[in-house]
């Protein structure tokens, strides 16, 4: 039995939640209609008790706002990860806070409503995935925290500016991990926006209190020493920070004792040899993607090298793969996007319908993606994968039975021994008995207006999203050896929602559809 596979791309990078909230727009935008709901209920409560709750209707009539806006375009809005963000913050935070503030109150609608949901609420794990997605977008498309502050993303239409409070909880966020490289960048971000003026309940003390420790465990003891003397002008009586102040001042003295010792000319190899703290803090974390600098300068669209004369062999052209019957009087539109190893795009392949066909199928059964890990030899959830996917098999729905048939025009390969289940164990192929995954095709079903490539670092190609398209390549040499240049992966997306749907394609059936070659490369 055939089978296809969907897998709904997301935008964040974050520790597994036991409820996935920040990996799914599809179960992200259900939380905006019960914020929305919340309003609604609150904004009851406020008309009965309106003398008394000033404060929270000035809080309602904020949300409301952002509500109504939101939820006319769900995935548009939370395709801009600092409005995903910050649903995450509101909830797990804020409507908290505004509970314990009401409940003495005898009207009992909006604080029955709200226990109610709060059930469903994301946790603190949840917040915390959201703002380690931020990080990993800042990091892959090299965003400066200021960019990110103001919301100034491409191809963003609800732009959405980040608060000192925002900024800050980042900074908490990456400081928990011990990544003072990222802390660093928030607190510095939070105190800037201080500095300009802008409101908060986070005062600076606080900020170059986090702040002068990530820099002191960078190294940078002289601008970490500068920040406790600035603390110490806001606040005289602040105990660490009158701490701190004599031990930078003692461990400085030491080093420049050190480096007088040295002499010259070491010191001034020393400073030759400029640190990338991002390396650093690679390093400290061990960071689980290999090539880390290669993928993500693919996912920017940097460092894609072809010479002319190999992208003068790439062409596009009608295909009806040798005259097949359901291909004559309607070839399809074929596109070369990369010679070595072949990958070749497929236009207008997929339908409107189609698609919406395969998502509402698919989006009540989506699960958390697994990756093998390699000390264990099973299956597991990964901090750097968090997609969802669902397996569609030909039988459910006619659509399903056409794209197959679809496929198997195009390929001319035997669709039939194609994976029918996600299997939980590393050996599935083995049980399947299908043979190793001899190819791959991938369906594109959304627009990405920012970052969502498929990237094959070994060869610097980089394929972008189209919606209705489909990219198709080869794992295997005609020998059956695996072709490792068809290594891939998926970027993060930085502003919209990615959907795409895979068929991958085993060795057996295909004997006589994709003959054996003669060499280990053929």
């Amino acid at each position: 039995m055939a089978l296809y596979w969907l897998v709904l791309g997301l935008f964040f990078q974050t520790l597994h939640a036991h409820v996935d909230f920040f990996t799914s727009i599809g179960q992200m935008t259900d939380l905006l209609y019960t914020e929305k709901d919340l309003v609604t209920s609150l904004k009851d409560y406020i008309r009965a008790e309106e003398s008394k709750l000033q404060q929270v209707k000035q809080w309602a009539e904020k949300l409301d706002s952002l509500t109504a806006t939101a939820v006319q375009d769900p995935e548009g809005f939370l395709g801009h990860p600092v409005n995903a963000f910050k649903l995450m913050k509101r909830l797990n935070s804020e409507w908290a806070d505004l509970e314990s503030l009401v409940l003495k109150d005898t009207t009992d609608g909006f604080i029955s409503n709200l226990t109610v949901q709060r059930q469903y609420f994301p946790t603190d794990e949840d917040q915390t995935g959201a703002a380690k997605a931020l990080l990993r977008l800042q990091d892959t498309y090299k965003l400066s925290a200021n960019v990110l502050s103001a919301g100034d993303l491409p191809g963003v239409v609800h732009k959405s500016r980040m608060t000192v409070e925002d900024c800050f909880e980042l900074g908490k966020v990456a400081y928990s991990e011990a990544d003072y490289y990222h802390t660093e960048l928030w607190m510095t971000q939070a105190l800037k926006q201080l500095d300009e003026g802008e409101s908060s309940s986070v005062d600076k003390v606080t900020v170059m209190d986090y702040l002068s420790y990530a820099i002191y465990q960078q190294g940078e003891i002289d601008r970490a020493l500068e920040l406790t003397k600035r603390m110490l002008k806001l606040d005289p009586s602040h105990q660490r920070a009158n701490s701190n102040l004599k031990y930078f001042e003692f461990q400085l003295e030491k080093q420049r004792k050190a480096e007088e010792a040295e002499g010259k000319k070491e010191v001034q190899e020393k400073e030759k040899k400029k640190v990338d703290k991002r390396d650093v803090q690679m390093k400290r974390s061990k960071d689980p993607l290999p090539e880390r600098k290669r993928y993500e300068q693919l996912c920017r669209g940097e460092g894609v090298k072809m010479t002319r004369r190999r992208s003068s062999r790439l062409f596009c052209r009608y295909y009806d793969n040798g005259r097949n019957p359901r291909l004559i009087l309607a070839p399809v539109k074929e596109e070369d996007e990369w010679d070595r190893p072949r990958i070749v795009r497929y236009h207008d392949i997929i339908s409107d319908y189609e698609i919406s066909k395969v998502k509402e199928l698919a989006k009540p059964r989506l699960r958390r993606a697994t990756v093998h890990d390699p000390i264990t030899g099973k299956l597991t959830t990964a901090q750097y994968r968090v997609s969802k996917s669902a397996w569609l098999t030909a039988y459910e729905h006619p659509v399903i039975e056409t794209i197959n048939q679809r496929i198997e025009d195009l390929t001319g390969l035997e669709m039939d021994t194609a994976e029918e289940l996600q299997k939980d164990e590393p050996d599935a192929f083995k049980e399947l008995g299908t043979g190793n995954r001899i190819a791959t095709w991938l369906f594109y079903m959304s627009d990405v207006p920012a970052g969502g490539a498929t990237v094959f670092p070994d060869v610097g190609a980089a394929v972008w999203p189209k919606k209705g398209t489909a990219v198709f390549w080869y794992n295997l040499f005609a020998s059956g050896e695996g072709d490792y240049s068809t290594r891939h992966a998926a970027c993060p997306v930085l502003v919209g929602n990615k959907w795409v749907s895979n068929k991958w394609i085993h060795e057996r059936g295909q004997e006589f559809r994709r003959p054996c070659g003669l060499s280990e490369t053929e």
